[in-house]
């Protein structure tokens, strides 16, 4: 019996389902905002801000001290479209479904999947916490301890917790934490697959991905110092002197002599230096105006820092001055956003699908080729990612 012609939603469910298994750093962060982009009658556009958890100072005694709210917001922003195109013959489409993906879809949508994924490794740019040594590629479970140590320092729920390490990293972890006494599932999963799996040291999942980010740090040079002084809580500037002529690049961690982190819910120090994150490019000369996240000392409900920098003080910067490190990343689900939006199904084609699962809207379009037989067809995403929490993701160098 021939076999009956593949249909588009056949092709668009086979296409999702190849997406999704091949996501690994995507699939591993938070996507429930997703249904509320492209809703049928209420469409908020491309923007969503979302409401971060109020925090409040815990005063003493009996009478009453009122608080004004403290609730924070930051925007999730749907505007990276990616396709790929497909070209089917009408051959094509008489194979079997499985037959018809493994050798028609499969090497294609892995790729889009991969595009993804880089670039939602993006996200180390807005990451300051750090653990690993800069040019040494991470190969004992410490490094994966010292960044649950970074975790719970920021108070992040014990779970889900993920790592995301590239090839190099993910070879030496395993060969470094064979002789520990995983499960046997676990290590059955290593030899077979070149993975940890589940459960390893508090995490959820330990994953690899080719699409880890290498990040090239600026040619910051010089005893660089904090020029003025930080007096506003708030303030997202720190003015840096003593630079030579320069570059700071977005993605740069410094620390600040004598500013160190605080528990966000106890405010007490944590023992270790903030590690602040330059957010933009900056082109310096002696005097540079960096901007990071938003200080507050330890007064303040908001706080992330004992005390803000004063001038004068020591600044030192992760890693050799323009350098390529690995940026793998550790991160509870929360700290990373991702969202997707239905496409529009256009009119006057031949045929248009779209589905949705586990929060990825996928769109396919095909069209008819009458010269050649053939039926163009392409394959559509339209996504967008934001580092909601920085607090509670990491950064490994490698």
């Amino acid at each position: 019996m021939s076999n009956s012609l593949l249909t588009i939603d056949m092709i668009t469910r086979k296409a999702l389902e190849i997406l999704e298994n091949n996501l690994v750093l995507t699939r591993t962060v938070n996507r429930q905002y997703d249904d509320s982009f492209a809703v049928e009658g209420a469409k908020i556009g491309s923007t969503l801000r979302i409401r971060l958890p109020d925090r409040a100072l815990v005063t003493d005694g009996a009478a009453l001290q009122v608080q004004d709210d403290n609730e924070q917001y930051t925007t999730l922003t749907v505007s990276s479209q990616k396709h790929i195109g497909v070209n089917f013959t009408t051959a094509e489409l008489t194979m079997q479904l499985d037959d018809f993906a493994e050798r028609v879809l499969k090497p294609r949508i892995s790729q889009l999947a991969a595009s993804i994924d880089a670039d939602v490794a993006n996200s180390f740019k807005y990451i300051g916490n750090s653990v690993g040594t800069p040019g040494t590629t991470p190969a004992t479970s410490l490094v994966l301890l010292q960044a649950q140590q970074k975790l719970n320092e920021n108070a992040a729920v014990m779970s889900p917790r993920y790592a995301t390490v590239n090839p190099a990293a993910n070879a030496a972890l395993i060969e470094g934490m064979k002789g520990l006494f995983n499960p046997v599932s676990a290590i059955s999963k290593q030899f077979k697959n070149g993975l940890f799996g589940e459960g390893i040291l508090g995490y959820d999942e330990l994953n690899m991905s080719q699409s880890v980010k290498q990040f090239t740090t600026g040619s910051r040079a010089g005893t660089v110092t904090v020029s003025t002084s930080v007096t506003s809580e708030g303030s997202t500037t720190v003015v840096l002197t003593g630079l030579t002529t320069t570059t700071i690049k977005a993605g740069d961690v410094f620390t600040i002599a004598n500013v160190y982190a605080v528990n966000p819910q106890t405010r007490e120090s944590t023992g270790s230096l903030y590690q602040f994150v330059a957010l933009a490019d900056v082109t310096a000369s002696t005097t540079a105006s960096v901007t990071v996240p938003a200080m507050y000392s330890a007064t303040q409900a908001l706080a992330t820092v004992d005390a803000l920098p004063v001038s004068g003080a020591a600044v030192t910067f992760v890693g050799a001055a323009s350098t390529q490190y690995p940026q793998n990343l550790i991160y509870h689900k929360d700290a990373i956003a991702f969202a997707t939006a239905d496409l529009l199904l256009p009119q006057g084609v031949d045929m248009a699908s779209r589905q949705v699962h586990n929060g990825i809207s996928l769109r396919v379009v095909r069209q008819y080729d009458i010269n050649n037989d053939r039926l163009p067809c392409r394959i559509d995403v339209l996504y967008g990612y934001s580092v909601i929490r920085p607090q509670m993701a990491v950064r490994l160098w490698g």
